[in-house]
């Protein structure tokens, strides 16, 4: 299937107010709206003409002072049919949300950590919201074209673990009697 015959199919099985732009590279592109957003991704992961089963990448935008102020984009592959596809959503600069895709591509649990780490959309029903990039204690989102540049901020996580030179020798000992212990795989 080529590009644009992927891109009609698409418009033919996708629910109403789902945009499909014909591909004027190499992927075709839908804009989406967040409501529709999971029943969307089912019928793309499940429909055997579309077979999108790997999230290749997500991340998203920001197009700060405009609004939509955010863009969250999905990158799709169908490996078996040889297929690629852009999925974005337009997502306002307050309180920007958009439901988990977890359930769907298990490769979005970290995409969307980094993604609310990075930017502050937040993404509901996610397993594991935490921050992943930033120190737990870290204030803002720094790919927001808003966050402030020159910053003077120290860290106030936990200091490295200092040991005894005869801790880090008894500690070597013992990895050495472990390795000596297990054989090679």
């Amino acid at each position: 299937m080529t590009p644009d015959t992927l891109a009609a199919a698409l418009e033919r099985e996708l629910p109403p107010g789902t945009t499909v732009s014909p591909p004027g590279g190499v992927w075709p592109a839908l804009l989406v709206e967040p409501s529709s957003l999971l029943d969307l991704a089912r019928v793309l992961r499940d429909h055997p003409d579309f077979r999108f089963t790997l999230l290749a990448e997500l991340t998203a935008v920001d197009f700060w002072p405009r609004e939509p102020r955010f863009a969250v984009i999905y990158l799709l592959v169908a490996p078996e049919l040889r297929h690629r596809l852009q999925m974005k959503l337009m997502l306002p600069g307050t309180d920007p949300r958009v439901p988990t895709v977890t359930g769907i591509w298990p490769a979005a649990n970290w995409l969307e950590r980094e993604v609310w780490d990075l930017f502050g959309i937040a993404f509901d029903g996610h397993p594991d919201p935490r921050r992943l990039l930033m120190p737990d204690d870290w204030e803002g989102f720094p790919l927001r074209k808003d966050y402030p540049v020159q910053i003077d901020q120290r860290v106030r996580t936990a200091e490295p673990m200092q040991v005894t030179p005869e801790e880090f020798e008894a500690n070597l000992q013992r990895d050495r009697l472990d390795r000596a212990r297990t054989p090679p795989r």
